[in-house]
């Protein structure tokens, strides 16, 4: 059984919403799930759009990297996701971060994955869940990439109103 990490965000509608119908879908399909806790996050690149409830999601599978890159795609696409916009607004992301220790580039899906270490949102949570990790491919710990990463966008525990 391998161990594969996912990035869950949305920062459209019904936020909280889509990331429980997210975790719905990690429960009902896989055994062993570990999820963090959900983060408030600033967003990167493209600025001007609404702020990120961000998650990280382990889980232990006997799939592939490619039948898990479709499952999370399906995913996506129940939750309505859109891709209009390049690094903008969406209902639901599932990105695959870590697949073991796999170090890998294909066509469809880079492993780790390739703005693992520029992303504070998904560096915090994965901390909580994993804190001595040695991240495979660069072999930085999640504290020195951390001290290392770029984005300096704000990432607070989510607390709703």
């Amino acid at each position: 059984m391998a161990i594969a990490t996912f990035s869950l965000g949305s920062n459209l509608g019904d936020r909280s919403g889509y990331l429980a119908l997210a975790r719905d879908h990690f429960i009902d399909k896989f055994r062993m799930v570990r999820f963090s806790r959900i983060y408030e996050t600033e967003p990167v690149d493209l600025v001007d759009q609404p702020w990120f409830l961000n998650q990280v999601v382990e889980i232990r599978t006997e799939l592939s990297p490619e039948s898990l890159l479709e499952w999370a795609r399906s995913l996506e696409a129940r939750a309505g996701r859109q891709r209009d916009i390049p690094k903008g607004p969406r209902t639901l992301d599932v990105d695959i971060l870590l697949y073991d220790d796999l170090v890998e580039e294909g066509p469809d899906l880079i492993l780790p994955h390739p703005r693992l270490e520029m992303r504070r949102h998904v560096l915090v949570p994965l901390r909580e869940l994993s804190p001595g990790l040695v991240l495979p491919g660069s072999g930085r710990t999640l504290e020195e990439a951390l001290e290392r990463v770029p984005d300096k966008a704000k990432v607070e525990p989510y607390a709703p109103a």
